[in-house]
């Protein structure tokens, strides 16, 4: 059985896991993403950069919580590959 990836944070900023307030959640915990799907996002003076899965996989964790600031390399996702 593959090893679980753990998606960082590739600058620093504050993450999202919403694109708007009034939206859901990119994805949920338990949930399957296909390789590029968009899991979240990071905002850095007001422009969004997407978070996205490596992999096809089960989200196991969210390592960061909404709207927490971050540091580039930063654990923020981790994922059960497929």
């Amino acid at each position: 059985m593959a090893e679980n990836v753990v998606i960082k944070a590739s600058m620093p900023g504050v993450f999202y896991r919403r694109p708007d307030p009034e939206d859901p959640v990119f994805v949920e915990e338990g949930e399957e993403v296909e390789a590029g799907d968009v899991v979240g996002l990071i905002g850095v003076m007001k422009n969004f950069h997407d978070v996205k899965a490596d992999e096809a996989g089960e989200v196991v964790e969210f390592l960061a919580e909404h709207e927490s600031e971050v540091d580039a390399g930063d654990e923020l996702v981790e994922i059960a590959p497929a």
